[in-house]
């Protein structure tokens, strides 16, 4: 299948995909804040830069785009179908990169929650979608994903 864009377009559509400060990771922040939990944000000093650092809970909190990190049986889980081969081999460094950075951070002491895009999508996002999360944070639970891959 070709491309219904341009090279120079698509060029500028996939620069104007952002790492940080994306509306599902401003969605967590504002519901943690509001419910009195204080973070760090992007803390490069720990094995992939996590989203969310909750040092008193010694937590890092991933929010995961399920396109670039491949959420399983997401429907959000596509893959371009032109360059299929380079997609497959990017997908696939990040998804290793993923797993090495949670075993790091695992064996350091640290916990890990990731937190997946489509959890946080819906035509009406609700703040009860995340009401599991303050007890989860407090809990012991070493590392957790939401939703959990089909």
């Amino acid at each position: 299948m070709v491309d219904v864009v341009d090279k120079a377009t698509r060029s500028r559509m996939m620069s104007g995909i952002r790492s940080g400060n994306t509306q599902p990771e401003m969605r967590v922040r504002r519901f943690l804040h509001a419910r009195g939990f204080r973070y760090r944000l992007h803390v490069s000093a720990l094995p992939g830069k996590p989203d969310l650092v909750l040092k008193k809970h010694n937590l890092a909190v991933f929010v995961h785009g399920c396109f670039w990190h491949r959420h399983q049986g997401c429907r959000l889980c596509t893959t371009p179908a032109t360059n299929q081969d380079r997609w497959q081999a990017k997908f696939a460094a990040n998804i290793r990169r993923d797993r090495r950075n949670r075993e790091t951070l695992l064996a350091s002491g640290w916990r890990v929650l990731t937190i997946w895009e489509c959890g946080l999508k819906g035509p009406q996002p609700k703040d009860s979608d995340l009401a599991w999360l303050p007890g989860w944070i407090k809990g012991a639970e070493q590392q957790y994903e939401w939703p959990y891959p089909k």
